[in-house]
């Protein structure tokens, strides 16, 4: 069954820095492009970064230089760094795989950037 479970969230000041992490579980990770959407309050979820079986990735624009998406294939794990983060990017962040057609998601990690 797949799984995935994401970690890191918390709150930091504006400026700071944090890194997410989503284990995954239930399908041969290294096959699968992994990604991560964010969720703002009152907002639709959007797409924030992806990356390919052999390292490619994407950013949304808004995310450029600030984020970096990773992944280790021996753990099973993705990540995003994130650097000089504002509030704006305040939200639920999620990942997101799609095995044999059908999407699964996290649960969520909570990231709030205050002062």
């Amino acid at each position: 069954q797949v799984q995935l479970v994401e970690s890191g969230g918390g709150l930091v000041q504006p400026g700071g820095s944090l890194r997410l992490s989503c284990a995954a579980s239930g399908f041969t990770f290294s096959n699968y492009v992994m990604r991560w959407y964010r969720q703002a309050p009152g907002k639709e979820r959007e797409s924030v970064a992806s990356i390919g079986l052999y390292g490619i990735t994407y950013y949304a624009d808004s995310m450029k230089g600030r984020f970096t998406i990773s992944r280790d294939n021996g753990k099973n794990t993705v990540y995003l760094q994130m650097n000089s983060l504002k509030p704006e990017d305040t939200a639920v962040y999620y990942c997101k795989t799609r095995v044999e057609s059908r999407d699964y998601w996290g649960q969520g990690t909570q990231v709030t950037v205050s002062s």
